[in-house]
């Protein structure tokens, strides 16, 4: 797939992606800036800013009048606020890609963040906690970061507390709109059937006054203590809510995709190893799955579950086991061919969509500054071999490594859960 990059007289970095079989086009505009970055007394800052550039700007005053024009074409729009990253997306017909760079463009360089708005948003942003917290599939993934990083930015909610929201005001929101949301902190990726040329040049107009400003960089994450360790959200639910994980790697470290073909293996379809044991063999959980998140300065490997509350002195026990068996047996040849080859296919099913091809070149300039093609990634987990597998496995399967996060009504009576992570 050819791309194109160019770096604008602004400092804006803008990525052509032109895709001729098809009728669409997706608008991602990336700012490096997300809770990592947040100190305590503004943490949520960057996910209320996201909320409140769609309150209305000097040409369209009314919050209403901006979705309307979305509205109106039939495309889908929305934005998202994770730890290093704040993204802005609009899919739609690719003859209405004019419409759609400027919706954009308007709402990151001219929103009014007015002072009322910012009040009635705060209540929004205080029902989206609310639900969030009902959601414990979800939330289960912060109370594991926050087991894993404690306190500090990379360990706090993305969305914040409810008492650090009440405190944010409007000055805060724009002085935080103006440095952060600098020309060279953003990076703006087309994606569809438009040309490279006109791309370049509809970008570079539409986003003339875009801030110059510095922005200030993540802050340094401070080390996590040794496992293991167990943490319990106790909460009325249906199920437990588990997270088993372990330190992993970096999105720029060597063994990354070695650890995310790894996880593959132990939980990343229907034949995986823990998928077979917790689900086929035992019927101990409806979904069971394992993933390795990996940020700029490190990453993470777990597996989630959701089990009967009974089966919480059984199931971690079992992931333990199947972590053991890697480091100690590996994997087979056929297994590991099989985890590239569902890779392979995810990866090309995903290029085909216009808005997966956005974010795929589009994350890797904004954390990485480079861009991997889709046949480089391939290249290198063909790499792969089975002593890989195993290597990288003994480097995170051992108990002082291991994090266990719960959302439910607690632990047993008299069940010791780290010793089950031995």
């Amino acid at each position: 797939m050819d791309f194109v990059k160019k770096n604008l007289s602004s400092g804006l970095r803008v990525i052509a992606v032109p895709m001729k079989n098809t009728n669409t086009v997706t608008l991602l505009v990336l700012v490096g800036t997300g809770s990592r970055y947040e100190t305590r007394n503004i943490n949520g800052i960057s996910h209320f800013l996201e909320h409140m550039f769609f309150k209305g700007t000097k040409h369209y005053p009314d919050a209403g009048e901006l979705n309307k024009r979305m509205d109106a074409i039939g495309a889908i729009h929305n934005a998202f606020t994770s730890r290093e990253e704040t993204g802005y997306w609009v899919k739609a017909h690719a003859k209405h890609f004019t419409t759609v760079l400027t919706f954009v463009a308007d709402i990151l360089q001219n929103s009014l963040i007015k002072k009322e708005e910012v009040e009635k948003e705060r209540g929004v942003i205080l029902e989206e906690m609310k639900m969030f917290w009902d959601t414990p599939r979800s939330y289960i993934w912060y109370v594991f970061e926050r087991l894993l990083y404690g306190d500090q930015p990379a360990g706090w909610d993305t969305i914040g507390t409810a008492e650090s929201l009440k405190k944010l005001k409007r000055p805060h929101l724009v002085q935080y709109w103006d440095h952060q949301y600098g020309a060279r902190n953003t990076v703006v990726i087309v994606a569809g059937n438009i040309s490279a040329a006109t791309i370049f040049r509809s970008v570079d107009d539409a986003f003339s006054q875009v801030r110059k400003g510095l922005s200030k960089k993540e802050l340094k994450i401070k080390k996590s203590k040794k496992g293991p360790t167990v943490y319990i959200h106790e909460k009325k639910t249906d199920q437990t809510h588990l997270v088993l994980g372990a330190k992993g790697f970096s999105l720029s470290h060597r063994d990354r995709f070695v650890a995310e073909v790894l996880a593959t293996i132990l939980g990343g379809y229907m034949s995986s190893r823990l998928f077979m044991e917790i689900r086929e063999r035992r019927g101990l959980a409806y979904t069971v799955a394992a993933s390795h998140q990996a940020y700029r300065q490190d990453g993470y490997f777990a597996v989630y579950a959701g089990i009967p509350h009974s089966s919480l002195g059984r199931v971690p026990q079992i992931i333990v086991r199947e972590f053991k068996r890697i480091v100690n047996t590996g994997v087979r040849r056929e297994e590991l061919q099989r985890a590239k080859e569902n890779i392979r296919g995810h990866l090309a099913i995903a290029l085909e969509s216009t808005d997966e091809v956005a974010q795929y070149f589009g994350m890797q300039e904004l954390l990485l500054g480079k861009i991997l093609a889709p046949a480089k990634v391939m290249e290198r987990i063909d790499r792969i071999r089975e002593d890989d597998i195993k290597r990288v496995a003994r480097k995170m399967f051992h108990p002082e490594n291991y994090y266990l996060a719960l959302i439910g009504p607690g632990s047993p009576p008299g069940a010791d859960l780290q010793k089950l992570l031995h």
